[in-house]
């Protein structure tokens, strides 16, 4: 195939984008970005009743978080509603289509008469060659006339070449009988107006694919590239459902994984470029091929996520990581930092991001920036600051207050108060950590010293004696 490649996404506005849909989304992005190709985004609205403007947002804000960015306007199939009509109306004046007058009931008797005869209840309409002047003054739906012989072969870039027998295949309705078309027209007259060279969805859309080359077919258009995706399953091999963590990709967003890691594993869902697990947008980008997804379904792992996602947060530029962490912050509802807090919060990234898998546990490992002052130490933290550690802490004090805030010196400064004591470091980290973090578990000492500065560390080293002495 010459020419720019183009792809799309089109998800249908019933609901949140889900985990599977926004792989296909992720899939199709890196395929067009990696050939220079467009990325396109329809909303498949044709189903009015359960198509909502809630659920176009929801999917909107997902893919934006997820930095799947699409090339022009979104497109609303329902709003091409009179363009899919006039090409079922091509068809029809060019003999590929026909009027079908049967009514329910009719369809109904024929495929129960089929069964007790052991007939294919697959309806044979009647109107099919049917002389236009016995059509009767009624309701009618409009059909396409479907190879009877011989065999359809989608010729898939995943699945392999699929072959089903036309004999298998009805005359599916393109029009209903109140002149609406219906979705599987819409979608082939879609893709062929956009331009679409590539269709990468799920293979729940397999069977429909034959279909719909009936439509390209009848229409004299070229077939685009097909590559039908296994779905995703859960840990234990069965759909995947909300237990397994089937949730809407805004959930993902407020329970704290980074957008890039959230890239990264989707694509490793169900795709491999040989051994490689980390990879950047770049990478992916240059690697992506339908030649490396495979044909069973991909099993949905949250410790690989989170480990991915922690490689992810370690690796981020720190101004570009506050800045998801503050919209972090916003979707999950949490406080926004402070103008004093952000910028702290700068200068602590470079040991905060450090084996921190999500926001909410870089927000933790950065308790001592965020707590309010005088810190309260938990119950962990305040057995470690009994009399003799303030004691040491008081002693130690004096030593700091002289000292260049450097780590080296900070170092050698209690290294040294240590040795005097006659003790080892290890025993003054514990009531350091209480005292400058109210935790047992917190960043390094220094690190924490040198984040905080001088003045702020030696005034909470003063409170923890103060308090604990009062």
């Amino acid at each position: 195939m010459t020419g720019q490649i183009v792809t799309r996404f089109a998800p249908s506005p019933t609901g949140f984008l889900h985990i599977g849909g926004a792989r296909t989304a992720l899939f199709n992005w890196l395929y067009a970005r990696g050939r220079g190709g467009k990325f396109l985004l329809r909303i498949e609205d044709t189903d009015r009743e359960r198509s909502t403007p809630e659920a176009t947002d929801a999917i909107l804000r997902g893919m934006a978080w997820l930095g799947l960015d699409h090339d022009g306007e979104v497109i609303s199939q329902f709003a091409r509603a009179d363009r899919h009509a006039e090409v079922a109306n091509q068809m029809l004046a060019e003999g590929k289509a026909y009027k079908c007058f049967s009514t329910q009931d009719e369809i109904a008797a024929f495929r129960e008469a089929a069964r007790a005869e052991g007939r294919s209840t697959l309806f044979q309409s009647p109107w099919r060659d049917a002389d236009p002047a016995s059509y009767p003054d009624a309701p009618f739906v409009v059909r396409l006339k479907t190879e009877t012989e011989g065999t359809t072969v989608i010729r898939d870039e995943v699945q392999g070449e699929v072959k089903i027998r036309n004999d298998q295949l009805d005359d599916m309705i393109l029009l209903r009988s109140d002149g609406t078309p219906v979705y599987m027209l819409a979608v082939v007259v879609d893709d062929h107006d956009m331009g679409v060279t590539h269709v990468i969805r799920g293979d729940d859309h397999l069977n429909n694919a034959a279909r719909q080359m009936g439509i390209y077919t009848a229409m004299g258009w070229d077939l685009p590239v097909y590559a039908h995706i296994p779905l995703i399953h859960g840990p234990d091999g069965k759909k995947l459902s909300k237990r397994h963590g089937a949730l809407g990709v805004e959930e993902y967003q407020a329970m704290g994984y980074p957008a890039a890691g959230m890239r990264n594993y989707l694509a490793r869902l169900g795709w491999s470029h040989g051994d490689d697990e980390f990879f950047t947008d770049a990478q992916a980008k240059e690697w992506f091929d339908t030649s490396g997804i495979g044909k069973s379904p991909a099993r949905f792992d949250f410790k690989k996520l989170e480990n991915l996602c922690g490689q992810h947060i370690a690796q981020t530029d720190d101004a570009a990581l506050l800045h998801e962490l503050k919209e972090f912050l916003k979707v999950s509802d949490r406080p926004d930092l402070s103008n004093h807090h952000e910028t702290v919060m700068l200068r602590a990234l470079y040991c905060l991001k450090e084996r921190a898998k999500t926001f909410p546990e870089l927000l933790e490992k950065a308790h001592f920036i965020l707590a309010d002052t005088p810190i309260q130490p938990d119950e962990k933290a305040a057995k470690a600051l009994d009399t003799v550690s303030r004691g040491i802490l008081s002693s130690l004090t004096p030593q700091l207050q002289n000292a260049r805030w450097t780590r080296d010196e900070l170092e050698e400064v209690t290294s040294r108060f240590a040795e005097a004591e006659g003790t080892k470091f290890g025993k003054l980290a514990g009531p350091l950590r209480a005292a400058l973090a109210g935790r047992a578990v917190t960043p390094s000492v220094f690190d924490m010293m040198l984040v905080l500065g001088q003045d702020e560390t030696l005034a909470r080293l003063a409170q923890a004696s103060a308090s604990a002495e009062g």
